[in-house]
């Protein structure tokens, strides 16, 4: 039969399927159901008369007349004539549609990926994917990105010199991924000029702004008042510190085993805690309802019992608006621009300043640069425990005096340091 419209409407079904086929355009037809739906179909060959037949489902009378039907029968006709397969190039559409759809394609990216290179930094980066890309690729399958949508997420960013670095080294990563997991032939970004690094910082806060700091941290309370204070007694990074559980630390030892999970390069450290850092942590375990001993397990700062803090942007306004209100009442300076990770810098320098030789300092920041690199890194196997110890006692002492305003000098003498 001819399939038109009159021609399909005419057709009663039966007690089984029945196919129509066009008699003009082979492999053209409809198929009518028991319950008499109307289906326009295309049943083709690839490689020859031997090869199976297969059945492409083009769409239901009604939906579609049977003329559009036919314009797309003759289109799938062109198609396998090519060599190209209508059912392999549906599956993978839809494959893409849904599977590879940017917003569902960035968690699994962060699930399978970012957990396993980057664990100290991987709810951050996987945050500024869903801040700043999905909004804007929203569901886009990944192989219908283009350079100009790179562009676009980035746009945003682009007077934010750190974070546009960091957004276009985890969108570059995700894609080239989806490369490697044979999910995208090749990355949209390859060719995009990346921005510009972020200058390098060199802010270090003087005894007179860290007494500040210090100062103002009691005026946000937990968790971010104490949070801010082990940074400054012990130079880790904010993530450190952050997520910082019971189970590492002990206060028999005084001692924090930092998980190589946890940190930055992948590299286990075992820190040392000062007796100020203690008085702190034993202030929190009160908190906690142990006040003779610390908690064996949870997170140390936590406003849900759950995961680790978040808010860092509102409790560093926070802080700032509580040391813009210490200077204006002693009438001295506002405090310069700063960061929370310039505490970190802050306390390097301090090291040296107090005579702490750059290997130790290397130690206690955890770097695996510098004097623990090449040959050295290989050959040079001591921890540095006891040196790490004294340091941070006297960087303790030194953050203490400045309290008390009993710091009269930039040199004080290391104390003996504790095993670890």
């Amino acid at each position: 039969m001819r399939i038109t419209k009159a021609a399909v409407d005419a057709i009663q079904p039966t007690e089984k399927d029945q196919l129509y086929w066009d008699n003009r355009l082979p492999g053209f037809g409809c198929k009518v159901t028991p319950k008499g739906s109307k289906i326009f179909i295309y049943q083709y060959r690839l490689g020859g008369r031997g090869s199976p037949a297969r059945r492409f489902t083009i769409g239901k009378h009604g939906a579609l007349t049977a003329d559009q039907a036919k314009r797309e029968a003759e289109m799938l006709a062109l198609k396998v004539a090519q060599g190209s397969d209508p059912q392999r190039v549906k599956a993978e559409t839809a494959r893409a549609t849904v599977d590879l759809a940017f917003k569902s394609y960035v968690d699994k990216f962060a699930a399978e990926c970012l957990l396993a290179e980057w664990p100290a930094t991987h709810r951050y980066v996987h945050a500024l994917l869903l801040k700043y890309a999905v909004p804007v690729l929203g569901n886009k399958p990944l192989n219908d990105i283009t350079r100009k949508d790179i562009n676009a997420v980035l746009a945003p960013v682009k007077t934010k010199a750190a974070t546009a670095a960091n957004l276009f080294g985890v969108i570059r990563r995700l894609l080239r991924w989806a490369v490697e997991q044979e999910d995208l032939e090749r990355s949209p970004i390859e060719g995009v000029k990346g921005p510009k690094p972020p200058p390098s910082r060199d802010r270090v806060l003087d005894d007179a702004e860290l007494q500040l700091v210090w100062k103002a941290s009691d005026a946000l309370g937990y968790p971010f008042g104490p949070l801010i204070r082990l940074l400054i007694l012990t130079g880790a990074r904010r993530e450190e510190i952050a997520a910082l559980e019971w189970a590492e630390i002990d206060r028999e030892t005084c001692v924090w085993v930092l998980p190589p999970s946890r940190s930055k390069n992948g590299v286990a450290a075992r820190q040392p805690l000062s007796s100020l850092a203690v008085a702190e942590l034993d202030i929190l375990a009160e908190r906690h309802g142990t006040a003779n001993s610390w908690p064996k397990s949870g997170l140390v700062f936590s406003t849900t019992g759950n995961t680790s803090v978040s808010g860092y942007s509102r409790a560093k306004n926070r802080l700032d608006k509580a040391i813009d209100a210490l200077t204006e009442k002693q009438d001295a300076v506002p405090l310069a621009p700063w960061r929370v990770h310039d505490l970190r810098r802050t306390l390097a320098t301090g090291l040296q300043r107090l005579g702490v030789r750059f290997e130790v300092t290397e130690a206690v920041l955890n770097h695996v640069s510098g004097s623990k690199s090449g040959v050295a890194g290989i050959y040079q196997r001591h921890d540095w425990a006891q040196e790490k110890a004294a340091a941070l006692d006297a960087w303790a002492a030194h953050v203490a005096a400045l309290l008390t305003d009993a710091d009269k000098t930039n040199v004080i003498q290391l104390s003996k340091g504790k095993k670890a």
